[in-house]
């Protein structure tokens, strides 16, 4: 279980990396990565940072060897901008949380049925009219 003050810590390496990707970062390699979020170790030691890539498989593993590579640069911006004892060192892993979820709403649109032209949606009857649960009278209780 995470301290709050590893929590804390770990949201402020998130908004510092970020705006040193999206700012400072000249690398080509790294291009269209959003910092998704940060774990950082309780001794505070350690950050492991969660990043999502737009892009094939072989950009999105570039991107993040290219991180990788910058983890010093990175890291030397942290130390900039938050008073710490230790930098963190950071490591960079992809987030596929992003992509499990565009898949999921793919199947999902597949396997539901969807609301087609001509053809009436959950809870609408063929006459286009929405459909009411109907509730027994309170003397006829069901058995």
């Amino acid at each position: 279980m995470t301290s709050r003050r590893a929590q804390k810590l770990a949201e402020a390496i998130r908004e510092v990396v970020s705006m040193a990707i999206l700012a400072e970062l000249k690398d080509p390699r790294v291009r269209d990565v959003t910092v998704t979020y940060v774990e950082a170790s309780d001794d505070m030691r350690y950050a492991k940072v969660h990043v999502s890539v737009m892009g094939s498989q072989s950009r999105q593993q570039l991107s993040v060897r290219g991180l990788q590579n910058a983890a010093g640069f990175l890291q030397a911006k942290i130390a900039e901008r938050l008073q710490l004892r230790y930098t963190p060192k950071l490591t960079f892993v992809l987030d596929q949380g992003v992509k499990r979820s565009i898949e999921v709403a793919r199947i999902l649109k597949e396997v539901l049925p969807g609301n087609q032209e001509g053809e009436p949606s959950a809870g609408e009857s063929a006459s286009g009219q929405q459909g009411q649960a109907v509730a027994p009278p309170d003397d006829e209780a069901p058995p």
